[in-house]
């Protein structure tokens, strides 16, 4: 293709994702000796120029957005050098393509006005298992009853200026959430490593970069969003401190809706005994099978 066309914004994401990382990279993470005397964190340029077979310059130039087109080869040796996860690889190759051609990434539809009846079947199925519908923007669409039910009391589904619920809105405003996570820094950074990802995948998903800009306002967020994590959604286990039943130690999945513009079902099971009893309770529904996090 000879017509490239670069965005500007993609280009300088890359860059401070570069720098963002090189500067949390210790030098032991990579075999350097850390003399402890160093007047910026992490590594400097020249260890990791060396480390990824690249000048310096080069370096300098993808850092201040001002090379365009690196290729897969140089972004593949960066990602070993600065030994990145593997989401921070996908991370950072997206980045590396918008860059050069901005119109070869998905993008969300100009419009995601609602879940579709399909997929509102299957949450509405799925009860007496909580479960909801949540899209790049961290925005939640839809619920069914039992996630309803155990959410209530939590402050999840607090009216918030007319908006749909959203899950990093709650966990960086609202006054319960750091009661309601007794795990909340590790919840703040999976929120702010999603919305990232979603920032670089869904440029333009509605209401991420409204949520974003709104959200850049609480320092907590600011802080985070500036070290540029990266994070997927992924299966795990979450901590919730419940006015009415103490302690529930949930198990969540996440279902990819192919074909939905980014969103994603998320489900909650039990995580031990305690917790299955507790939803029971509050869902007034048959006790939930055991799930071990995974």
């Amino acid at each position: 293709m000879s017509d490239r066309s670069t965005s500007p914004s993609a280009t300088r994401e890359l860059g401070q994702f570069l720098r963002a990382r090189r500067e949390r990279t210790a030098p032991r993470d990579v075999g350097l000796p850390d003399s402890g005397r160093r007047r910026t964190p992490g590594l400097r340029r020249e260890e990791v120029a060396t480390l990824a077979g690249i000048s310096v310059d080069y370096l300098i130039r993808l850092e201040q957005g001002r090379d365009l087109h690196p290729s897969a080869e140089i972004l593949a040796a960066l990602a070993d050098a600065m030994r990145m996860t593997d989401d921070e690889r996908d991370h950072l190759y997206l980045l590396g393509v918008r860059s050069g051609n901005e119109a070869l990434c998905p993008s969300a539809p100009n419009v995601l006005d609602g879940v579709a009846p399909t997929v509102m079947a299957v949450l509405e199925a799925l009860d007496p298992t909580p479960a909801f519908i949540v899209t790049p923007a961290s925005d939640v669409l839809a619920w069914n009853t039992a996630w309803a039910t155990v959410v209530r009391a939590l402050g999840f589904l607090d009216p918030a200026a007319g908006s749909v619920p959203n899950l990093a809105r709650f966990v960086f405003t609202h006054a319960a959430a750091r009661r309601v996570f007794p795990e909340w820094r590790a919840v703040a950074d999976e929120q702010v490593g999603q919305l990232r990802q979603a920032h670089a995948r869904w440029a333009h998903a509605p209401g991420l970069a409204e949520i974003v800009e709104e959200l850049l306002a609480e320092p907590e967020f600011a802080r985070r969003w500036q070290a540029h994590p990266v994070s997927a959604k992924a299966p795990g286990m979450k901590r919730l401190d419940h006015p009415e039943v103490g302690d529930l130690a949930v198990a969540y999945e996440v279902l990819e809706l192919t074909g939905h513009a980014g969103q994603r079902l998320i489900s909650w099971l039990p995580a031990d005994d305690a917790t299955a009893a507790a939803l029971s309770v509050l869902t007034g529904g048959p006790r939930l099978r055991l799930v071990e996090p995974g």
